[in-house]
Protein backbone atom coordinates (compact mmCIF):
# COMPACT_ATOMS: atom_id res chain seq x y z
CA UNK A 1 0.00 0.00 0.00
CA UNK A 2 1.40 3.36 -1.00
CA UNK A 3 1.58 6.37 1.28
CA UNK A 4 -1.16 8.28 -0.51
CA UNK A 5 -3.87 5.63 -0.03
CA UNK A 6 -3.10 5.06 3.64
CA UNK A 7 -5.36 7.12 5.93
CA UNK A 8 -3.54 9.47 8.30
CA UNK A 9 -3.59 9.07 12.05
CA UNK A 10 -6.75 10.11 13.87
CA UNK A 11 -6.35 13.74 14.99
CA UNK A 12 -5.62 14.85 18.52
CA UNK A 13 -8.14 17.20 20.10
CA UNK A 14 -7.17 20.86 20.10
CA UNK A 15 -10.09 22.43 21.96
CA UNK A 16 -11.44 24.07 18.80
CA UNK A 17 -15.02 24.06 20.11
CA UNK A 18 -14.29 24.42 23.81
CA UNK A 19 -17.16 26.16 25.57
CA UNK A 20 -19.46 26.00 22.53
CA UNK A 21 -22.81 24.26 22.15
CA UNK A 22 -23.84 22.35 19.05
CA UNK A 23 -26.84 20.57 17.57
CA UNK A 24 -26.18 17.85 14.99
CA UNK A 25 -28.83 16.09 12.90
CA UNK A 26 -28.64 12.55 11.52
CA UNK A 27 -25.98 11.71 14.10
CA UNK A 28 -26.88 8.05 14.64
CA UNK A 29 -25.15 5.18 12.87
CA UNK A 30 -21.60 5.18 11.55
CA UNK A 31 -21.58 7.96 8.97
CA UNK A 32 -20.46 11.56 8.76
CA UNK A 33 -23.07 12.77 11.25
CA UNK A 34 -21.88 10.49 14.03
CA UNK A 35 -18.26 11.30 13.29
CA UNK A 36 -19.05 15.04 13.33
CA UNK A 37 -20.70 14.62 16.71
CA UNK A 38 -17.79 12.64 18.11
CA UNK A 39 -15.20 15.10 16.78
CA UNK A 40 -17.21 18.07 18.11
CA UNK A 41 -17.39 16.44 21.54
CA UNK A 42 -13.66 15.71 21.44
CA UNK A 43 -13.04 19.36 20.60
CA UNK A 44 -14.96 20.47 23.68
CA UNK A 45 -18.51 21.16 22.50
CA UNK A 46 -21.59 20.39 24.56
CA UNK A 47 -23.93 18.51 22.25
CA UNK A 48 -27.48 17.71 21.37
CA UNK A 49 -27.47 14.92 18.80
CA UNK A 50 -30.57 14.01 16.85
CA UNK A 51 -31.86 11.32 14.55
CA UNK A 52 -35.20 9.72 13.67
CA UNK A 53 -33.93 6.29 14.78
CA UNK A 54 -34.22 6.23 18.58
CA UNK A 55 -32.27 3.04 19.30
CA UNK A 56 -29.32 3.95 17.08
CA UNK A 57 -29.34 7.47 18.50
CA UNK A 58 -28.94 6.03 21.99
CA UNK A 59 -26.12 3.81 20.77
CA UNK A 60 -24.40 6.85 19.25
CA UNK A 61 -24.66 8.71 22.56
CA UNK A 62 -23.22 5.66 24.35
CA UNK A 63 -20.27 5.55 21.95
CA UNK A 64 -19.52 9.26 22.35
CA UNK A 65 -19.73 8.99 26.13
CA UNK A 66 -17.32 6.04 26.05
CA UNK A 67 -14.89 8.04 23.91
CA UNK A 68 -14.91 11.42 25.66
CA UNK A 69 -16.43 10.75 29.07
CA UNK A 70 -19.42 13.05 28.59
CA UNK A 71 -22.77 11.89 27.27
CA UNK A 72 -24.45 14.16 24.70
CA UNK A 73 -28.11 15.03 25.02
CA UNK A 74 -30.36 13.19 22.57
CA UNK A 75 -33.58 14.29 20.89
CA UNK A 76 -35.42 12.07 18.41
CA UNK A 77 -36.38 14.09 15.33
CA UNK A 78 -37.67 13.46 11.83
CA UNK A 79 -36.31 16.42 9.88
CA UNK A 80 -39.12 16.08 7.31
CA UNK A 81 -41.65 16.96 10.04
CA UNK A 82 -41.86 20.63 11.03
CA UNK A 83 -43.32 19.84 14.46
CA UNK A 84 -40.35 17.56 15.18
CA UNK A 85 -37.92 20.23 13.99
CA UNK A 86 -39.55 22.84 16.23
CA UNK A 87 -39.43 20.44 19.17
CA UNK A 88 -35.74 19.78 18.51
CA UNK A 89 -35.10 23.53 18.52
CA UNK A 90 -37.02 24.09 21.76
CA UNK A 91 -35.47 21.09 23.55
CA UNK A 92 -31.98 22.03 22.39
CA UNK A 93 -32.37 25.55 23.69
CA UNK A 94 -33.70 24.25 27.00
CA UNK A 95 -30.90 21.71 27.40
CA UNK A 96 -28.01 23.84 26.15
CA UNK A 97 -29.11 27.34 27.11
CA UNK A 98 -27.98 28.71 23.75
CA UNK A 99 -27.17 27.40 20.26
CA UNK A 100 -23.70 28.23 18.95
CA UNK A 101 -23.48 25.66 16.14
CA UNK A 102 -25.97 23.77 13.99
CA UNK A 103 -24.75 20.99 11.70
CA UNK A 104 -27.33 19.94 9.11
CA UNK A 105 -26.26 16.45 8.12
CA UNK A 106 -29.48 14.67 7.16
CA UNK A 107 -29.57 13.31 3.63
CA UNK A 108 -31.01 10.47 1.57
CA UNK A 109 -29.67 9.02 -1.66
CA UNK A 110 -30.53 6.16 -3.96
CA UNK A 111 -29.76 5.16 -7.52
CA UNK A 112 -32.42 5.38 -10.23
CA UNK A 113 -32.49 6.72 -13.77
CA UNK A 114 -34.66 9.74 -14.50
CA UNK A 115 -36.98 7.78 -16.82
CA UNK A 116 -37.67 5.27 -14.05
CA UNK A 117 -37.90 7.74 -11.18
CA UNK A 118 -41.27 8.19 -9.49
CA UNK A 119 -42.59 11.42 -8.02
CA UNK A 120 -42.38 9.77 -4.61
CA UNK A 121 -38.68 8.93 -5.05
CA UNK A 122 -37.90 12.46 -6.22
CA UNK A 123 -39.94 14.11 -3.47
CA UNK A 124 -38.51 11.94 -0.69
CA UNK A 125 -34.87 12.63 -1.58
CA UNK A 126 -35.51 16.37 -1.97
CA UNK A 127 -37.46 16.49 1.30
CA UNK A 128 -34.82 14.73 3.42
CA UNK A 129 -31.76 16.19 1.72
CA UNK A 130 -32.70 19.76 0.82
CA UNK A 131 -35.96 20.85 2.43
CA UNK A 132 -34.77 19.63 5.83
CA UNK A 133 -31.89 22.12 5.64
CA UNK A 134 -34.42 24.88 5.02
CA UNK A 135 -36.68 23.72 7.88
CA UNK A 136 -33.81 23.47 10.35
CA UNK A 137 -32.32 26.80 9.31
CA UNK A 138 -35.68 28.55 9.52
CA UNK A 139 -36.20 27.14 13.02
CA UNK A 140 -32.74 27.86 14.46
CA UNK A 141 -31.69 31.10 12.77
CA UNK A 142 -33.94 33.36 14.87
CA UNK A 143 -32.15 32.10 18.00
CA UNK A 144 -28.78 32.89 16.46
CA UNK A 145 -30.01 36.23 15.13
CA UNK A 146 -31.15 37.22 18.62
CA UNK A 147 -27.71 36.30 20.00
CA UNK A 148 -25.91 38.08 17.14
CA UNK A 149 -23.71 35.02 16.72
CA UNK A 150 -23.79 31.44 15.56
CA UNK A 151 -22.63 29.06 12.85
CA UNK A 152 -24.47 26.67 10.56
CA UNK A 153 -22.61 23.96 8.67
CA UNK A 154 -24.50 22.12 5.92
CA UNK A 155 -23.52 18.80 4.38
CA UNK A 156 -23.57 18.99 0.58
CA UNK A 157 -21.84 16.74 -1.98
CA UNK A 158 -19.57 17.04 -4.99
CA UNK A 159 -22.53 15.64 -6.94
CA UNK A 160 -23.95 19.13 -6.65
CA UNK A 161 -21.24 20.05 -9.17
CA UNK A 162 -20.47 16.81 -10.98
CA UNK A 163 -22.70 14.49 -13.01
CA UNK A 164 -23.24 10.82 -12.18
CA UNK A 165 -25.75 8.41 -13.66
CA UNK A 166 -28.70 7.50 -11.49
CA UNK A 167 -28.17 10.42 -9.11
CA UNK A 168 -30.30 13.19 -10.64
CA UNK A 169 -32.54 13.60 -7.57
CA UNK A 170 -29.69 13.49 -5.06
CA UNK A 171 -27.45 15.76 -7.15
CA UNK A 172 -30.29 18.27 -7.59
CA UNK A 173 -30.89 18.24 -3.84
CA UNK A 174 -27.21 18.76 -3.01
CA UNK A 175 -26.87 21.54 -5.60
CA UNK A 176 -29.83 23.09 -3.84
CA UNK A 177 -28.04 22.80 -0.49
CA UNK A 178 -25.11 24.69 -1.98
CA UNK A 179 -27.30 27.47 -3.37
CA UNK A 180 -29.32 27.67 -0.17
CA UNK A 181 -26.08 27.92 1.82
CA UNK A 182 -24.85 30.86 -0.25
CA UNK A 183 -28.13 32.80 -0.20
CA UNK A 184 -28.94 32.22 3.46
CA UNK A 185 -25.38 33.17 4.38
CA UNK A 186 -25.78 36.60 2.80
CA UNK A 187 -28.91 37.17 4.86
CA UNK A 188 -27.37 35.82 8.07
CA UNK A 189 -24.23 37.95 7.77
CA UNK A 190 -26.30 41.00 8.72
CA UNK A 191 -26.91 39.31 12.08
CA UNK A 192 -23.39 38.10 12.84
CA UNK A 193 -24.16 34.51 11.83
CA UNK A 194 -22.03 32.42 9.45
CA UNK A 195 -23.29 29.64 7.15
CA UNK A 196 -21.03 27.35 5.14
CA UNK A 197 -21.12 23.87 3.65
CA UNK A 198 -18.80 20.93 3.15
CA UNK A 199 -19.02 18.98 -0.09
CA UNK A 200 -17.60 15.43 0.24
CA UNK A 201 -16.84 13.21 -2.69
CA UNK A 202 -16.50 9.70 -1.24
CA UNK A 203 -16.44 8.95 2.49
CA UNK A 204 -16.31 5.33 3.57
CA UNK A 205 -18.56 3.90 6.29
CA UNK A 206 -20.35 0.57 6.77
CA UNK A 207 -23.73 1.73 5.44
CA UNK A 208 -22.16 2.94 2.19
CA UNK A 209 -20.40 -0.39 1.83
CA UNK A 210 -23.72 -2.15 2.38
CA UNK A 211 -25.60 -0.28 -0.35
CA UNK A 212 -22.77 0.03 -2.90
CA UNK A 213 -21.14 -2.79 -4.83
CA UNK A 214 -17.47 -3.54 -4.34
CA UNK A 215 -16.94 -2.82 -8.04
CA UNK A 216 -18.50 0.64 -7.77
CA UNK A 217 -16.52 1.48 -4.63
CA UNK A 218 -13.32 0.40 -6.33
CA UNK A 219 -14.13 2.52 -9.38
CA UNK A 220 -15.00 5.58 -7.28
CA UNK A 221 -11.84 5.13 -5.21
CA UNK A 222 -9.69 5.04 -8.33
CA UNK A 223 -10.99 8.49 -9.28
CA UNK A 224 -9.62 9.97 -6.06
CA UNK A 225 -6.11 11.43 -6.23
CA UNK A 226 -5.22 9.60 -3.00
CA UNK A 227 -6.59 6.33 -4.35
CA UNK A 228 -8.93 5.86 -1.39
CA UNK A 229 -12.17 7.17 0.06
CA UNK A 230 -12.07 9.73 2.83
CA UNK A 231 -12.47 8.52 6.37
CA UNK A 232 -15.70 9.96 7.79
CA UNK A 233 -13.69 11.79 10.45
CA UNK A 234 -11.71 13.57 7.72
CA UNK A 235 -14.99 15.13 6.57
CA UNK A 236 -15.96 15.80 10.19
CA UNK A 237 -12.66 17.65 10.66
CA UNK A 238 -13.73 20.17 8.03
CA UNK A 239 -17.11 20.58 9.71
CA UNK A 240 -15.36 21.24 13.02
CA UNK A 241 -13.12 23.81 11.35
CA UNK A 242 -16.12 25.57 9.80
CA UNK A 243 -17.88 25.53 13.18
CA UNK A 244 -14.85 26.96 14.97
CA UNK A 245 -13.56 30.50 15.29
CA UNK A 246 -10.68 29.59 12.98
CA UNK A 247 -13.08 30.08 10.05
CA UNK A 248 -14.35 33.44 11.28
CA UNK A 249 -14.08 35.13 7.86
CA UNK A 250 -15.74 32.32 5.90
CA UNK A 251 -19.42 32.52 5.04
CA UNK A 252 -21.42 31.39 2.04
CA UNK A 253 -18.61 29.03 1.09
CA UNK A 254 -18.85 25.42 -0.09
CA UNK A 255 -15.62 23.57 0.67
CA UNK A 256 -14.93 20.61 -1.57
CA UNK A 257 -13.77 17.77 0.70
CA UNK A 258 -12.30 15.86 -2.15
CA UNK A 259 -8.97 14.70 -3.51
CA UNK A 260 -10.25 15.11 -7.04
CA UNK A 261 -11.45 18.04 -9.07
CA UNK A 262 -15.09 18.72 -8.33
Amino acid sequence: MSFVNTPPAYPEARGLLKGKTAVITAAAGTGIGFSAAKRAAEEGATLVISDFHERRLGEAADAIEAAVGVRPFTVVCDVTNQADVDRLRDESLRLLGRIDVLINNAGLGGEVDVVDMTDEQWDRVLDVTLTSVFRMSRAFLPIMYAAKSGVIVNNASVLGWRAQKGQAHYAAAKAGVMAFTRCSAVEAADHGVRINAVSPSLAMHPFLAKVTTDEMLAELSKREAFGRPAEVWEIANIMVFLASDLSSYLTGEVISASSQRA
